[in-house]
């Protein structure tokens, strides 16, 4: 990735390698997308459940953990439900400015405990997410839901990962 900041702002996340998560989960997502990963810029904030609770509170009014929060630079998303989202465009420097994602890592902790998955793996899939949102993907409808989760369950996919969605997996991210 060109341009990817990982703030560790929890020390606990320190045992995962973010440093690799991450890219690799970002890499992944915009190959599928066929989007140059070289010209992306975005921050990953590996957090704790207070800041994210923060967040959540002064972002969207819901004062409450949740597992993972994402800040698109622009709106992206489709004006019907189940169409894709508004293209990204290079900005002036060609680079893809996309925005920012904050993960807790207690959520994140207690949902790969729930789901009996790794934590690499549950992280990864929300990076995912996270980043699918930053390009203007949602599940707020139905339609988008779906299109959504079928690029989720794809590219984990392709990283050798289980599809998220299965019964016995932990619930959709926030």
């Amino acid at each position: 990735m060109q341009a990817l900041d990982v703030i560790e702002e929890d020390p606990r996340w320190a045992g995962l390698d973010l440093d690799t998560l991450c890219p690799r989960a970002m890499r992944a997502t915009l190959a599928h997308l066929s989007l140059d990963a070289d010209t992306a810029e975005v921050t990953v904030l590996a957090c704790d459940d207070a800041h994210i609770a923060t967040l959540n509170a002064d972002f969207r009014d819901k004062p409450t953990p949740t597992n993972v929060l994402s800040w698109p630079a622009e709106e992206r998303g489709a004006a019907r439900d189940g169409e894709l989202p508004l293209p990204v465009t290079p900005g002036f420097d060609n680079m893809l400015e996309l925005g920012d994602i904050a993960i807790s890592f207690d959520t994140c902790h207690a949902e790969a405990e729930a789901a009996g998955r790794p934590m690499a793996d549950h992280v990864t899939h929300l990076i995912v997410h996270g980043l699918l949102h930053l390009l203007g993907y949602d599940h707020e409808r139905d339609g988008d839901a779906t299109l959504m989760e079928r690029l989720e369950v794809e590219i984990l996919g392709k990283l050798g990962l289980d599809d998220p969605y299965r019964d016995d997996a932990v619930q959709p991210p926030a």
